[in-house]
């Protein structure tokens, strides 16, 4: 036990109790943070519980190579979250289950406003897939990517997590990694005729969360189907009282704009002409009204004089159409297996942006309200093939081509508070012009098997992105209209896995990742994303560039998993919001999306997994992440934690008649400037938390029984607590703009199946 306090010695010394505490818990009843070893209870009941023994499957992912691989064997940093996973957790997007998984950190709070961040980078440095297909649009803050929840839960069969760049395979925004949400589909032919589904209700009791789920699938003959429906409401939830960092609550405070109302359905049909061929069409439906950006009000904060920001989304709708076709053991001369696919989606939504500066006292003051509409329609096309060579080398050669179309209307109106009577100012110019944004590249991968033990995969992709701004509506500023963006660009990448031993496979990658600056950071005008200052823009910016190395081994044995990575991902160009010097607008400083050169992200990150008997499973993983900007040490990057131990614990009865689980996560403290470094301190603007994000640590039961079964129907009934201390703490991309997670929470979920 001594190595694993000497890795989590970081956290703090105020810490160290609870770390020895949680670790000897970690050792005696987690559940696998990394869910390498089995996850499902056998579907027949054994003849004798002395022939059941523990044992590590073998998970497939697709996500890393387009192909349908065990992770042991994937040179890549990957992880795989299945519907048992889902299931038991009963999150409310798929990002909330990251949390756990080395090298994983969330952004934003809410019930559907959570977005992942892989290795410190966040928003459209992350490209969000389903089904393969990037989610990603050019409409958003570069800090935001799209929002996960557009896909329900219970529509996921399974999410798989790549950790550090895959542009060759998906183009643009992938430098920090990819997140896929694979969602359930029809049963395949080889199924027969056969019908079933999954009813569910879960109640949340903060913020009173209501959520019936529905999910049915089936086969006739060559036609399939699966459907699913979500309906969610949730009103704002409580943070408990408590210290952290320079912020004391005396009471558990509201946080406004957390809940939400929206509905997800989704339906799939599947036609199989042959074993070899099928196509399938899909259609989907998200609506939310009332989400929110997250906030506390500055008179529970003790300071009602400070500059109010609210920011809310009253209204969003994603309409979303698929169909593809598949053939496979084709025996082509030049394939093997065909993928093509195609999609149109409208989003649409609405974003509201409230400052409040007072002027002296919360009565008297500068109102600014911004109020935007948008919406974007996307279409995409994926073509894919694969062919096996000399029975061994496999090759997967394709295209891909993504185009969003935006329109916006916006309307600032100002308002002079407590002072003289006067009309308001409106202002209906557009923030950004009307524009097309498209994606064109061609890629191919060689999957090539130099050895029995040893395998290479290299890859290239040419990529071309091209914005092009239209006539606007209420905009006449040459700056912004008639203005072209090309960006041209070629990657690669290569990963080698040898096995050294039976059980133990060295890994090492080396790749490029890029990202094309998108239609907000290239012809934005207005309040920067959280209100705090003016943004104005900036069309010659350049694409980012990443190199990226990651070096380590994978280990699996019996019931003994084990990985571990060192990576270092450096990034040329990147782009961020810097203040421009001596320059304000009103009373706001001027910012502006700019290159900077360079960025360098590097870390560690460990996991670990035993079954000692059938049924019980225990886990931990420890992350390690540091961030600079090389060419001015002074500027910090700090959103993003410095030190990260987990542990789970969970008994699983055999015979599937009931499971209980326990986990801990523990952050350890992230300094923004050191308290002794000046020129830090003179860069950055002290948030009310201080100039540390102070360190916490966060414990959730959780337990489940199948009460009663009836031929092929059974009910399940899962309780869970969540932040079972009561402790005040925010993520960490959440503490500057203080944004804390909720206080103690009970789940109940009834679960029939069918």
């Amino acid at each position: 036990m001594s190595h694993m306090s000497g890795v989590a010695s970081g956290v703090g010394s105020q810490r160290s109790l609870v770390l020895r505490s949680a670790v000897l818990a970690g050792l005696l009843l987690m559940t696998p943070a990394s869910r390498l070893i089995a996850q499902d209870a056998p579907q027949e009941e054994p003849a004798a519980s002395d022939t059941l023994k523990p044992v590590i499957l073998k998970p497939l992912a697709v996500t890393a190579t387009r192909a349908p691989r065990d992770i042991y064997v994937t040179a890549a940093p990957i992880s795989v979250l299945d519907t048992l996973v889902l299931h038991e957790q009963t999150p409310n997007t798929a990002a909330d289950v990251l949390k756990n998984l080395p090298g994983l950190d969330i952004n934003g709070v809410g019930t559907n406003q959570t977005r992942p961040s892989i290795r410190g980078q966040r928003g459209q440095r992350i490209l969000l897939l389903e089904d393969g297909l990037r989610m990603n649009n050019a409409r958003r803050q570069s800090d935001f990517g799209e929002l996960p929840a557009i896909v329900g839960i219970n529509a996921l069969q399974q999410v798989e997590v790549v950790r550090g760049p895959a542009s060759v395979l998906y183009g643009t925004d992938a430098i920090g990694g990819v997140i896929n949400l694979r969602t359930s589909a029809a049963p395949p032919p080889s199924a027969g005729d056969l019908y079933g589904g999954r009813v569910s209700f879960v109640y949340r009791d903060e913020g009173e969360q209501v959520r019936p789920n529905v999910d049915f699938f089936g086969r006739a003959g060559r036609l399939g189907f699966r459907g699913t429906a979500s309906y969610r409401n949730a009103d704002d939830f409580f943070a408990p009282s408590g210290t952290f960092g320079d912020i004391t609550l005396d009471d558990d405070v509201r946080v406004f704009g957390t809940g939400v109302e929206d509905q997800n359905y989704s339906l799939v049909l599947d036609y199989a002409a042959s074993l070899r061929h099928s196509v399938f069409v899909k259609g989907e439906l998200y609506k939310a009204e009332d989400g929110g950006f997250g906030y506390v009000s500055n008179e529970d904060l003790g300071d009602p004089d400070a500059v109010s920001i609210i920011i809310s989304y009253p209204d969003q709708e994603v309409r979303k159409l698929t169909a593809g076709y598949r053939g496979s053991q084709l025996g082509w001369a030049v394939a093997d297996r065909v993928d093509v696919t195609g999609y149109y989606m409208d989003n649409e939504r609405d974003f509201v942006l409230d400052v409040f500066i007072p002027f002296g006292s919360p009565a008297v003051g500068l109102s600014v309200l911004n109020e935007n509409f948008t919406d974007l329609e996307s279409v995409g096309v994926r073509a894919e093939a694969a062919k096996l060579l000399a029975g061994r080398h496999l090759l997967t050669y394709g295209l891909d081509y993504y185009r969003d179309d935006s329109q916006n209307t916006d309307t600032g109106t100002t308002t002079f508070i407590g002072g003289p009577p006067g009309p308001p100012d409106v202002d209906n110019t557009p923030r950004v012009p009307f524009a097309t944004y498209s994606r064109f590249g061609l890629f191919a991968q060689g999957d090539l098997a130099l050895h029995d033990r040893v395998s290479l995969i290299l890859g290239a992709r040419f990529q071309d992105v091209r914005s092009s701004t239209k006539d606007t509506p209420g905009l006449d500023e040459p700056l912004v209209e008639g203005i072209e963006s090309d960006e041209q660009t070629v990657v690669g990448a290569a990963n080698l896995l040898v096995e050294v031993a039976p059980y133990l496979n060295l890994v090492g990658t080396v790749g490029r990742g890029f990202r094309a600056p998108n239609l907000i950071e290239l012809y934005f005008t207005g309040p920067t994303p959280e209100g705090a200052g003016f943004l104005v823009p900036n069309p010659g910016l350049e694409a980012e560039t990443s190199l990226n190395f990651d070096a380590g081994l994978k280990y699996r044995r019996s019931n003994v998993a084990f990985e571990g990575y060192y990576f270092r991902n450096e990034i040329r160009d990147g782009i961020r919001i810097e203040p421009v010097p001596d320059s304000v607008i009103g009373p706001f400083q001027v910012f502006q999306d700019v290159n900077v050169d360079k960025l360098r992200f590097q870390g560690i990150e460990l996991l670990a997994e035993y079954a000692p008997v059938a049924g019980l499973t225990l886990g931990a993983s420890f992350s390690w992440l540091d961030s600079e900007n090389v060419l001015d040490e002074n500027d910090p990057i700090a959103d993003s934690y410095s030190t990260k131990f987990t542990g789970d614990v969970s008994y699983r009865d055999p015979r599937g008649r009931f499971w209980a689980g326990y986990d801990v996560r523990i952050n350890g403290d992230r300094e923004i400037c050191s308290p002794t470094d000046e020129e830090c301190k003179a860069q950055v603007v002290e948030p009310a938390i201080g100039l540390t994000l102070p360190s916490f640590n966060v414990h959730n039961l959780r337990a489940g029984v199948k009460l009663f079964e009836a031929g092929r129907t059974a009910h399940n009934l899962a309780v869970s607590v969540e932040n079972i201390t009561d402790e005040l703490y925010a993520e960490f991309s959440n503490a500057t703009f203080f944004r804390p997670q909720p206080r103690r929470t009970f789940l109940v979920s009834w679960v029939t199946t069918f």
